[in-house]
């Protein structure tokens, strides 16, 4: 089972950690949360229904990474593209940051439930609800660091597997490979 997802009763899965890897896992998802920002939660006496109506931002994130996570809607196009774009962008943001939140927020409840951990680690046991927000926050790490690594999906990345290990690159790219082999178990594991 060590780091390998296997299914559990109940449509969840679980898998075995060793400390490091909980800790590397807690350390990503926090920069997640802290990349994609804060919620809004309606000021003190404001109406809440009229929360949930916000309208969100109307340009792309300036940061690639968050241009990756919320991407335009119709691409890179004209004049027209970019004003449904933005038209979308407006009433979608702001759910989908809530969303990809909510996920980043699930992975580190479920590795703070674990405890301390012994010099073995843990199991970390999923439901399947868990599972999904669990997909959720490893897509969205593997997309931000693969952003930061530059990654296309053109590229096969073939370069950074063959990265000296001086070279400073060397530690995220192991993260995002990692975080790829976790997600491709626990996608495997879900659907068999």
């Amino acid at each position: 089972m060590a780091g390998h997802f296997e299914a559990t009763p109940g449509g969840g899965a679980a898998v075995a950690l060793d400390e490091v890897e909980i800790s590397i896992l807690r350390s990503l998802a926090m920069q997640l949360l802290e990349l994609i920002g804060p919620g809004d939660e309606p000021a003190q006496g404001e109406d809440p229904l009229a929360a949930l109506f916000a309208v969100g931002p109307s340009e792309p994130p300036e940061d690639p990474a968050l241009a990756r996570l919320f991407p335009d809607a119709y691409g890179d196009g004209d004049d027209e593209l970019k004003e449904f774009s933005s038209e979308f962008r407006r009433f979608t943001e702001n759910d989908l940051r809530d969303r990809k939140r909510a996920d980043g927020i699930a992975v580190v409840r479920s590795l703070d439930a674990l405890g301390p951990t012994g010099e073995g680690g843990a199991v970390l046991k999923l439901s399947g609800e868990e599972c999904l927000h669990w997909l959720g926050a490893l897509n969205d790490l593997r997309l931000t660091i693969g952003t930061r690594l530059e990654v296309t999906d053109e590229d096969e990345g073939a370069e950074l597997y063959r990265l000296p290990d001086t070279d400073p690159r060397k530690p995220m790219v192991m993260a995002y490979l990692w975080l790829g082999a976790l997600q491709e178990s626990l996608i495997e594991t879900l659907t068999a």
